[in-house]
């Protein structure tokens, strides 16, 4: 599978151009537009029980779609749900990804997503302690609400990142979640912060620009209450 980006940084749309007979495996909703002839098929992937771990669990669609290339190839547009940018991920077998809620969008033949618990330090981070695993040989695409930023961390050298801005780590990666202002929960939310990850090299942390649940937060905030309009409609009648 080869990947195209266009429209990024701000409103990426992926064009992914597979071989003849080549599979991809795409996030319900995320499809803009396919080449003739592509086809589709929709199921639980791997079953009932893992359909409902990724919905349940991981926040993420209890069905996905498979996008299979005819004899002569073909192409499948994907773009993601909020503004910004689009990750691809070289996957590598010996070096698993752990996938925030929300920013998985396809991944190729030979590459696997599944449900995977963040660990104990994840539980009580803004966004949840479940999310995806990332692991095989191929390409992953995640969907990033604002543009992309890449730590990479030395052996013993740390960063402090707020869970909201997380969008993929290395599993083997030392962390934990604590609130922004250690032991003091009245001087956190005075911060304006929350909770935050402390990770400890080595490894690679991805980061979105923008925090999807401080956008919901501030939309919700200034969204008109009663029933003439809500949720992002409020947003817009607010300003008029």
């Amino acid at each position: 599978m080869q990947i195209n980006l266009r429209h990024n940084p701000s409103f990426a749309v992926a064009r992914m151009f597979l071989a003849p007979g080549e599979p991809v495996q795409v996030e319900s909703g995320a499809m803009m537009a396919h080449s003739p002839g592509v086809q589709i098929s929709s199921k639980e992937a791997g079953g009932v029980m893992q359909g409902l771990k990724r919905s349940v669990l991981a926040g993420e669609s209890f069905f996905t779609t498979t996008y299979t290339a005819p004899q002569n190839g073909g192409w499948v547009d994907v773009a993601g749900v909020l503004p910004g940018d689009i990750l691809p991920i070289e996957m590598r077998p010996d070096r698993p990804f752990f996938v925030a809620r929300g920013n998985w969008m396809a991944n190729s033949y030979g590459t696997e997503i599944s449900s995977k618990f963040g660990g104990m330090g994840n539980l009580f981070g803004g966004e949840g302690g479940f999310g995806l695993q990332a692991s095989g040989e191929g390409l992953v695409l995640l969907s990033v609400y604002g543009a992309i930023d890449i730590v990479d961390l030395q052996p013993g050298e740390q960063v402090v990142i707020d869970t909201g801005h997380v969008v993929a780590y290395d599993l083997n990666m030392q962390f934990r979640t604590r609130r922004a202002v250690e032991g003091k929960s009245i001087q956190s939310m005075k911060s304006g912060e929350g909770l935050v990850f402390d990770f400890v090299g080595p490894g690679r942390v991805y980061l979105q620009s923008r925090n999807p649940s401080a956008f919901a937060a501030w939309a919700s905030s200034i969204a008109p209450s009663g029933n003439q309009s809500g949720g992002l409609g409020g947003v817009f009648n607010a300003f008029n």
